[in-house]
């Protein structure tokens, strides 16, 4: 009785009835060295994804060295170096390849003469599974959206001044300057909380037709505007405090037009099972999954999540 008391209490400290969150969603990913951007034959078989990737994130990852392999039956043995240790990694492979080496370049060869080998991204993501080192440090976060989504990540990173200053101020020894880019998924997911305890209860009903017109009402550009600036207070980066007008790097008039949808919360997700490293930043821990959530409950909160 005594915890429905305190729940009872804490329920009682709301305003209204009924709340909404805006709740987002990283559903699809890319991720390249960043001189990548420049190789326009490498992006060609990514550019589907890449289309639909607004948000990006810049940061360092550690420089993965392949040092041998072997095989023994039909299980392929790797030895990887990573910032000055040796990490392995094993896998079946089919009956009848086998390892063979042309100088220095390693592959697989069935018995039909073709040649093969594992997907950098999918040896990544193994040593990611088997290992704690293969971490990206958030440095910076933007995105692009241009007129009706006409603009995606590549499009605003090929002109974009604090890649180029990061990369001239130095990538720590054993790290290479990566990016990673999202695309948010396109659909509203709004949460509603019915709350009987709440000071309020006579705007219920025109609250949660107010949550319904929020739900419909919220643009792409908006979300994505939302999506970012979650990420940015969230992972507080380096780069967006230290550079001018990139905390957040988005329109501020998007955000503050937002503001009057009266969100309870917003949160912001990367959920992906196939990322292939450990998100983290000097203000958050390093972990695969992270969910952004922000109460804006307090006016404070709201003006400074909204950039006023």
């Amino acid at each position: 009785m005594a915890g429905n008391s305190k729940k009872q209490e804490l329920f009682a400290k709301a305003m209204f009835d009924v709340e909404h969150a805006l709740n987002m969603y990283a559903y699809s990913f890319c991720t390249i060295p960043a001189q990548g951007i420049y190789d326009k034959k490498a992006l060609e078989p990514l550019m589907s994804t890449i289309e639909n990737c607004h948000i990006y994130l810049i940061g360092y990852l550690p420089v993965i060295d392949l040092i041998d392999v072997r095989q023994v039956s039909n299980r392929l043995s790797m030895s990887f170096s990573i910032l000055n240790n040796q990490y392995p990694l094993e896998f079946d492979i089919p009956e009848g390849v086998q390892l063979k080496q042309d100088e220095k370049l390693y592959y697989l060869e069935n018995e039909e003469g073709k040649r093969c080998w594992p997907n950098e991204l999918w040896l990544q993501n193994g040593l990611c599974n088997v290992t704690d080192i293969i971490n990206f440090e958030v440095k910076y976060i933007g995105q692009a959206y241009g007129n009706d989504g006409s603009r995606n990540a590549i499009d605003r990173l090929l002109k974009h001044e604090t890649l180029q200053k990061i990369s001239l101020q130095g990538v720590p020894a054993g790290y290479s300057l990566s990016l990673l880019m999202l695309e948010v998924h396109p659909s509203n997911r709004i949460f509603t909380i019915f709350n009987p305890f709440a000071k309020d209860s006579e705007e219920g009903p025109s609250r949660m037709k107010s949550g319904l017109d929020k739900l419909f009402g919220t643009s792409e550009q908006e979300r994505i505007a939302l999506y970012e600036a979650s990420l940015i207070r969230y992972f507080s980066p380096q780069f967006n405090k230290e550079f001018k007008n990139s905390f957040p790097s988005t329109n501020l008039k998007i955000l503050q037009d937002c503001y009057e949808k009266d969100f309870a919360a917003v949160t912001a997700e990367i959920c992906i099972d196939e990322l292939p490293f450990r998100l983290f930043s000097e203000s958050v821990k390093v972990s695969h999954y992270h969910i952004a959530k922000h109460d804006l409950h307090n006016d404070e909160d709201r003006k400074f999540f909204f950039g006023f």
